[in-house]
């Protein structure tokens, strides 16, 4: 038996109480981020019918830059924030999925409003 992560624990037990409240509609669907040591993810999910509208990560080809720094995740923020409006989406609800709010997805979300997303 190997021991448990305390770090990932807290960050499920963050996770699960923002998911209480944080639900994604038609109207206004989720921004879900995840970020990796290496890489930052990011997805549009309507959580009413339980589908991704768009997602964008660091981890496609042709990727300028590296996902593990502000830079990447503002990258990434841009291009979730293109395929939004592209989709016409304008307004959603963002979920940092547990990560605190700071650096890679801070500039995510900054990045994702400079390109026409609004929460």
């Amino acid at each position: 038996m190997g021991k448990t992560n305390p770090r990932h624990n807290a960050r499920i037990r963050r996770k699960a109480h923002i998911r209480k409240t944080v639900r994604g509609t038609t109207e206004r669907p989720r921004l879900s981020v995840f970020r990796s040591a290496k890489h930052i993810y990011a997805q549009i999910i309507d959580d009413s019918t339980g589908t991704t509208l768009a997602a964008a990560s660091s981890l496609v080809k042709g990727f300028e830059g590296s996902g593990g720094n502000r830079d990447g995740a503002a990258l990434v923020g841009k291009a979730i924030a293109e395929k939004a409006v592209a989709a016409d989406i304008k307004s959603v609800v963002f979920d940092r999925n547990g990560f605190l709010y700071h650096g890679r997805v801070a500039a995510l979300a900054d990045a994702a409003r400079e390109g026409g997303l609004e929460f």
